[in-house]
């Protein structure tokens, strides 16, 4: 693998650089993130601004990742390493493959159990619709779709605006957040709806 190619790529969906392990639930975090979607690396030992500093001790990362990994993961996680050496420096290689199991839950400093997914370079929380849509996708069971007026409505929504919230949704059809989160995600698992989520918000579009 080379290493400085990876790194001029920098942190993504994919990639993330940590310059060392401090925290078990911070790296839970992490992980979680990446199994819940499409899998991911770290890196350990780089820089947030893709300087290579290597590790000190690499027993340690292994130690502390592999124990986020079993103990601060639910279902736990089973890290995948490889030692890399550049210019006499150790840069330890985890990668997280994308998991049969979702979702995956981390344990926050608060005691709780929380998902998260990847966007773009962040690991960030997972809404209920999200959660219910990564559970049941799990489930490989098809999603038979009974398009009642609620749907149809949506749909001619969409071919208008382009793009909706859940609280845009409940408003329009003046349904409660429940009801709405429900047919959202039957119609993410059916293939009708795409969901989209950022830092700040999240929405959905006609796929």
């Amino acid at each position: 693998m080379n290493l400085k190619r990876q790194i001029l790529e920098g942190e993504g969906v994919k990639l993330d650089f940590k310059k060392t392990i401090t925290s078990c639930e911070k790296i839970a975090k992490t992980m979680v993130s990446f199994a819940n979607n499409i899998g991911g690396r770290l890196l350990i030992g780089v820089l947030d601004d893709g300087t290579i500093k290597g590790v000190k001790d690499e027993t340690e990362e292994r130690y502390m990742i592999t124990r986020a990994a079993h103990f601060f993961c639910r279902p736990a996680l089973d890290p995948i390493f490889e030692e890399i050496y550049y210019d006499d420096k150790t840069v330890l290689m985890v990668d997280i493959p994308e998991s049969t199991e979702k979702p995956h839950y981390s344990l926050a400093e608060d005691g709780k159990w929380w998902v998260y997914i990847r966007v773009k370079d962040k690991s960030v929380l997972a809404s209920k619709v999200v959660v219910d849509v990564l559970r049941r996708g799990a489930d490989e069971k098809g999603v038979l779709i009974e398009y009642s007026s609620k749907e149809k409505a949506l749909l001619e929504h969409l071919d208008k605006k382009e793009r909706i919230t859940v609280k845009e949704f409940c408003a329009l059809l003046n349904i409660g957040r429940r009801r709405a989160q429900r047919i959202l995600v039957d119609l993410v698992l059916s293939g009708v709806l795409a969901v989209h989520t950022t830092e700040k918000e999240e929405f959905y579009t006609a796929m």
